[in-house]
């Protein structure tokens, strides 16, 4: 069995569950760079050079190696996006 794979079938299906459920999400809940990726549809170097030009909410740090985007600040992103 290949352990890589089988890592990134997880990641993949955790990533289409948190797309497929962002709505239900509450505003507190946190997503990774593959659901921001997918709801902005760019790849990551585009979220970061958004992030560096005050266009896109930046991420948190959870940890030494973790960073995520809390669902409200993205929600409220989007939405800006629509009206403007």
């Amino acid at each position: 069995m290949n352990l890589e794979n089988s890592e990134t079938s997880a990641s993949d299906q955790a990533n289409e569950r948190a797309l497929k459920h962002f709505d239900r999400l509450p505003d507190s809940a946190f997503v990774r760079m593959p659901t921001v990726c997918a709801l902005q549809g760019v790849p990551p170097q585009t979220i970061y050079r958004w992030i560096k030009e005050g266009n896109h909410p930046p991420q948190v740090k959870l940890g030494a190696q973790v960073s995520a985007w809390r669902v409200g600040d993205l929600r409220k992103h989007l939405a800006s996006k629509v009206t403007a």
